[in-house]
């Protein structure tokens, strides 16, 4: 495993595995035992980088969420997990009361969002969830354009300044949104994002659609102005949800939908199979090496169902791209 720090204040700032592992689905369609396996498979291959939410999975048992917490707590208790392995979570997006489907979820009145006491609550019920004093890593999942940003800032610095959780970060926010937060915790001497969680793969999406997620009001996808603020911002880390496009790349009955309906799209894959078969890895496996060694490096967050996915993912790590094979992935268009 290869690993790089995350952060910049030496109190919080933690390093991390290059591949971080999504529990999304445990605990629900992912069932307990094969859960711990994949767990237990990613950590045994030096893995120190777990990624959940207080909000899943709500949609597959029509709930407020909170399976994968539930099942993390679990786990670590079982296994003696300490601050050795980092414990991502994030809070905002949580439905209000159960069966709410995942589109009601667009309507601010159906999810928590990010006011102060929603963020205190939440993010002690995470705590006690998955059994710990401090979260490692705190994300605000959604955009919440109802609260007043400036309490959203605070009450997340509180917890920091009280030692409640460690780092923050922030997902499917706007990249101006970002950093109108980021410039208000400078101004007011308080700790902001750090680390920022988008989809994020190989394939480019089109950018005439609205994206999947951005129908909802948030920024779903790695956009070009989110790019070139991670370029200005080299302490920003990117976390990467999505990597694999939920298997699209390999498997034909995971078509990849009307975002990557262009030319490029094409284009791109004959690139992604050429150097697979130059370097006898899967196609997953270059998209993954192409991530984490890309000039804006991310995290890949992969998913995994058995071990043998996690397997197939924990290899890319140690796949490495000449600079001739990235240019062809690159210059792909």
């Amino acid at each position: 495993m290869k690993y790089r720090t995350i952060g910049t204040d030496p109190r919080t700032r933690r390093t991390v595995s290059v591949l971080s592992l999504g529990a999304m689905l445990f605990g629900t369609t992912v069932d307990e035992q094969t859960s711990f396996a994949i767990l237990d498979r990613f950590v045994e291959a030096g893995g120190t980088f777990i990624d959940t939410s207080n909000n899943y999975a709500f949609w597959v048992g029509s709930t407020q969420g909170g399976e994968s917490e539930a099942l993390l707590g679990r786990w670590r208790r079982s296994r003696g997990v300490g601050d050795e392995v980092t414990i991502a979570t994030k809070l905002g997006g949580r439905p209000i009361a159960p069966d709410l489907s995942f589109a009601d979820t667009a309507l601010a009145k159906n999810i928590e969002g990010l006011s102060p006491k929603v963020i205190r609550e939440s993010a002690a019920r995470s705590a006690e969830a998955l059994g710990m004093s401090t979260l490692d890593l705190l994300y605000a999942h959604v955009e919440d354009y109802v609260t007043p940003m400036d309490e959203t800032v605070a009450a997340f610095a509180e917890l920091v300044a009280e030692g409640s959780v460690g780092m923050l970060g922030v997902s499917n926010h706007w990249a101006w949104r970002v950093e109108r937060a980021r410039t208000t915790a400078a101004a007011a001497g308080l700790p902001g994002y750090e680390v920022l969680q988008y989809q994020h793969s190989y394939l480019r999406p089109r950018t005439d659609l609205p994206g999947r997620r951005s129908v909802d009001g948030n920024q779903g996808y790695l956009s070009a102005d989110l790019r070139a603020y991670l370029r200005t911002e080299p302490d920003l880390a990117l976390v990467a949800y999505s990597p694999l496009l939920g298997g699209a790349y390999t498997r034909a009955d995971k078509p990849l939908g009307v975002d990557f309906d262009h030319p490029g799209t094409q284009s791109r894959l004959a690139a992604a199979r050429k150097v697979a078969e130059e370097t006898g890895a899967t196609v997953n496996q270059v998209v993954l090496a192409w991530m984490i060694g890309n000039d804006i490096p991310a995290i890949p967050l992969v998913g995994a169902s058995s071990v043998a996915q996690l397997d197939e993912s924990i290899a890319a790590v140690d796949l490495e791209l000449s600079a001739e094979q990235r240019a062809i992935l690159d210059e792909a268009r």
